[in-house]
């Protein structure tokens, strides 16, 4: 479980914030609900908010744009990024069709996964997470096939109405398959985690979401200290990660 380091809820100062797992879709309206107040109170404060993956439950392409279920948020983070807030999205399991259309509407940055930044001089490597988890062969084989380019264009060259059946298809088997999984495949390898720390020379901390399984984990990898942040999904209640001058937080709403 995140520990809430700001047991006060006292505000921070001009903070970076973390979130994922959203899975934001029109079958739970309150997540929804929940997030734009969260926008409007939290993020209106912050430097910038980073949103690594799976803000929909599924995104079948930047025509989905146009669905009125949307509206709302999209103007969300405009009114966000017109106030000065820098907004960034990473590719997520469930919405890497998100295109250059969707950031353009909403003013967002699309980020590579991973992308290594620098906060207050410590160096942060952002992921999602589900590449780290390599014990689940199968799956590793589907986000092979579903990232390659040319999979994406012929796919997207379908209908909005064909697409949103394949994946609804998709999400059905993919449930049916992880209830006969062991909770520990779909977890992070742990040399998957230390190749890509080693690859990135050792950053002071690593932030993904994905595993839902939301914790602090204190690395000594090679003499190098590393904390791993992972972040919580949004089906009970929303939590963030804040980064300031003062350090880490792990909030909940």
């Amino acid at each position: 479980m995140l520990t809430n380091d700001n047991k006060s809820g006292g505000l921070l100062v001009n903070p970076d914030l973390f979130i994922s797992d959203l899975h934001l879709c029109a079958s739970r309206p309150e997540v929804k609900a929940t997030f734009l107040t969260f926008l409007k109170n939290n993020v209106a404060h912050a430097h910038s908010l980073y949103i690594l993956g799976d803000l929909f439950e599924y995104w079948a392409g930047d025509d989905e744009i146009e669905s009125a279920e949307h509206q709302a948020l999209i103007k969300a983070f405009q009114d966000l990024v017109s106030k000065g807030v820098k907004v960034y999205l990473m590719h997520g399991n469930r919405d890497f069709l998100i295109g250059e259309d969707f950031c353009t509407s909403t003013n967002i940055q699309l980020l590579a996964d991973p992308t290594l930044i620098t906060l207050h001089g410590q160096r942060v490597l952002l992921s999602h997470g589900d590449a780290l988890c390599t014990d689940d062969v199968d799956y590793q084989k589907f986000r092979q096939q579903v990232r390659n380019p040319q999979w994406q264009q012929n796919f997207l060259g379908q209908s909005l109405v064909s697409r949103k059946l394949q994946i609804e298809e998709i999400r059905l088997r993919s449930e049916e398959e992880k209830s006969q999984k062991l909770a520990e495949i779909m977890d992070v390898n742990q040399e998957a985690v230390e190749s890509l720390l080693r690859i990135y020379d050792y950053p002071e901390f690593l932030v993904h979401g994905h595993t839902h399984r939301p914790n602090k984990h204190l690395l000594q990898l090679d003499a190098h200290p590393v904390t791993r942040w992972v972040l919580g999904d949004w089906y009970e209640q929303g939590s963030y990660l804040a980064c300031d001058q003062n350090g880490w937080k792990a909030m909940r709403l």
